[in-house]
């Protein structure tokens, strides 16, 4: 199994990169959450992995932290969440906001992520409750405090398109993207910034 990779950054869309390791390209999934505060092309670039073989495809999920990996696996261990939904679950907020919505059992913030109804979010209260209970409240603090939760992003040559292609890849329709996006957009605003601008003005609609 491939649990992290070490190498150059050679392409980044969202949600994935292509991560050159000793001249092999390893292509890796992210949530929005990592992709926004990736380095410029190029750059050296560690990411823990999580390694899904399937039949018919190796699927690569990348986090800058274990413990985003691990919070990672606690979710796709629940009934109905498969790795593509954990991944907007983790782009939708992160990790910190997640351990602290599941503590105050709040279903309301969990169904405003693409793809996550009411019996999803239910069951997550459920089942990742008591098993995250040992992170509740120390790991909050350490996620919110650890490196690699950077809110600076390096300048992007679209933002724009950049970040209504993140949400896109979240869940949301290409019409609700662009609103959202054109809504809260200012002059001079990265991509990370605009990302999180609209996430919180489609939340709060």
């Amino acid at each position: 199994m491939i649990g992290r990779l070490d190498g150059i950054l050679v392409e980044k869309q969202p949600a994935w990169v292509i991560l050159d390791v000793h001249g092999v390209g390893y292509e890796v999934e992210l949530p929005l959450s990592v992709f926004a505060s990736l380095p410029s092309t190029g750059e050296p670039l560690t990411l823990w992995t999580h390694h899904v073989v399937r039949e018919d495809a190796q699927l690569l999920y990348g986090f800058f932290k274990l413990s985003d990996r691990r919070l990672f696996r606690e979710l796709i261990r629940v009934s109905g969440v498969g790795p593509k939904m954990a991944l907007a679950i983790l782009s939708g907020m992160v990790s910190s906001q997640l351990l602290q919505v599941l503590q105050d059992g709040d279903v309301k913030s969990l169904t405003r992520i693409p793809g996550v109804g009411k019996k999803t979010a239910e069951r997550l209260l459920v089942e990742l409750r008591d098993r995250l209970a040992d992170w509740q409240p120390q790991q909050v603090a350490q996620l919110a405090a650890e490196p690699g939760q950077s809110t600076e992003l390096l300048p992007a040559h679209d933002p724009h398109g950049e970040a209504e292609a993140a949400l896109i890849a979240l869940g949301y329709k290409p019409t609700e993207a662009s609103r959202a996006i054109s809504q809260v957009e200012e002059s001079g605003m990265d991509t990370q910034a605009l990302i999180r601008a609209a996430l919180k003005q489609m939340a709060t609609r």
